[in-house]
């Protein structure tokens, strides 16, 4: 009995252990990539353009809360002059009445009568 060789055919026994990804061509992968890029792109512009805006509301803030304090301090010093016009002008009254009351007690030695002076004083 002759064997005849067979041929058996090459089977291809390597194995390979996939997360669950497919592998994507290289070429998906760079357009992927350069989409996230200017995604990134697109959202950093964003954040910069809303730092500028609240800076610039910041800034406004600022301005009017200055504008708030002098207007406040002006305001102040108004009222510093008028309380201290009145305070002279309640000295000056304070002292017109202890000059009224000397002359009034000098006029009141000058009465004689008795009852006279008991009616001045009521």
């Amino acid at each position: 009995m002759t064997r005849v060789p067979t041929e058996s055919p090459v089977i291809d026994l390597n194995l390979t252990i996939s997360t669950g990804t497919v592998q994507t061509p290289p070429d998906e992968k760079v357009t992927r990539r350069i989409r996230n890029v200017q995604v990134l792109k697109q959202q950093t512009a964003e954040q910069i353009r809303l730092a500028a805006v609240e800076k610039a509301y910041a800034e406004r803030v600022r301005e009017l809360t200055r504008r708030e304090l002098e207007l406040a301090e002006e305001e102040f010093t108004r009222a510093r002059l008028v309380w201290e016009q009145a305070r002279e002008e309640v000295e000056k009254a304070e002292r017109m009445k202890e000059l009224a009351t000397r002359r009034i007690g000098s006029t009141c030695m000058e009465m004689t009568c008795q009852a006279c002076r008991q009616r001045f004083w009521s």
